[in-house]
């Protein structure tokens, strides 16, 4: 309108110019160059077994600096198994299991399967078993009165705690700790009854996921746990971690996430169990293990890995990196491509099918360019 009105131009050449202007402008290859890519990379995520739960979690995934790990579960297979049963007491091993069997068959902690996998293994009888008033001590054990007389089934901070600790337990319990098992006591109310050695093995992609994060530039990597320390501490060795943080309850996973955001930009928390909940909601990406997990575990995770194979955590961190790269690309090549063709338009130098050209071009290649991401494999 300018030119014609004020300096005399032929109207009819800057209208056809306005007309090229305005099919450059139209924002198609901008606008469709995030949610392409991420609808690309969520795809090729579901299609490797990982459920992430929108774009904004696959974003925040491709700037983690610091990635926490649960043991049991998580780097373990989950699958624990009780090795040793150690009497302290009159009670025979054989009471020490039925005992215990019979208190955690109204637990949900992973650990509970070792009781009753053992009992049904050994053929111990658990139907005249009466429980009442049974309550869990998060992060410590459970309790429950079994025929009458009230039992108490607790790592070793809550024995500890209950002043219970001698000599001769602690011989016991470090000597179990130091071979890598977990370690719970059962006690009454005249003192510890019997020791119990739960051991679960770390999954075989364990290590070489550890490995691969540190491929990927992630900075930090630490083991967070209620187990034992000297459980930890013999994982950690075998994995090569950076840092252990063990025996902790629910509340300190959770300031320990806490800690972690402060010294790094953005952490995740890799868990499975009902413990793990408070520090998967603070953690900026929590990822849980589909399998394994409980049920406020994955309800609580922006992440899930569904086929709890743990070497699809390196997969999906690199799957984010590479979606924010490729939606860098994409705004990259809209840009420039616009302003290219603004330009040329401007001066008369394009004409109006060369715009169009232009337009659905660019958005072609944005597409195309956010459909490898369904390609994407492990780093």
């Amino acid at each position: 309108i300018v030119p014609p009105l004020f300096f005399g131009a032929p109207f009819e050449e800057w209208f056809y110019r306005s007309l090229v202007l305005l099919v450059i402008a139209c924002p198609c290859a901008l606008v469709i160059s995030t949610p392409v890519s991420i609808m690309s990379a969520l795809t090729s995520a579901a299609r490797n077994g990982v459920l992430i739960k929108g774009g904004k979690h696959l974003e925040l995934l491709a700037g983690v600096h610091a990635v926490a790990l649960d043991k049991t579960g998580t780097l373990t297979a989950g699958t624990p198994t009780v090795t040793d049963i150690i009497h302290l007491d009159s009670l025979s091993s054989e009471e020490i299991l039925r005992i215990a069997a019979a208190m955690e068959l109204r637990s949900e902690h992973h650990l509970a399967d070792a009781f009753l996998r053992k009992a049904k293994h050994d053929g111990i009888d658990l139907s005249d078993m009466n429980v009442e008033a049974f309550d869990s001590v998060p992060g410590k054990g459970v309790r429950a009165i079994v025929n009458g007389k009230p039992y108490m089934i607790g790592n070793h901070p809550l024995v500890e705690e209950l002043g219970l600790c001698s000599p001769r337990l602690e011989s016991v319990l470090g000597t179990l700790e130091r071979q890598g098992k977990t370690v719970v006591v059962l006690t009454d109310e005249t003192g510890p009854l019997g020791v119990i050695g739960i051991a679960d093995r770390l999954r075989e992609e364990s290590r070489h996921s550890v490995e691969s994060l540190r491929r990927l530039g992630i900075e930090h990597v630490i083991l967070l746990t209620g187990d034992n320390a000297g459980t930890a501490q013999s994982v950690a060795e075998e994995l090569g971690v950076d840092e252990v943080r063990a025996e902790l309850l629910p509340d300190q996973k959770l300031e320990a996430i806490g800690d972690l955001k402060k010294r790094f930009k953005t952490v995740a928390m890799v868990g499975d169990g009902v413990n793990d909940a408070p520090a998967l909601a603070a953690a900026d990406v929590g990822i849980a293990m589909g399998g394994a997990g409980s049920d406020t575990a994955l309800e609580t995770a922006d992440v899930v890995l569904m086929s709890d194979n743990l070497s699809k955590l390196p997969f999906t961190i690199h799957l984010g990196s590479r979606a924010l790269a490729i939606i860098r690309q994409n705004v990259a090549i809209a840009l420039i491509t616009k302003a290219f063709f603004l330009v040329l338009g401007v001066l008369g130098m394009t004409s109006l099918w060369l715009a169009i050209l232009a337009d659905d071009g660019a958005t072609l290649v944005v597409i195309l360019n956010s459909l490898r991401l369904l390609r994407s494999s492990e780093p």
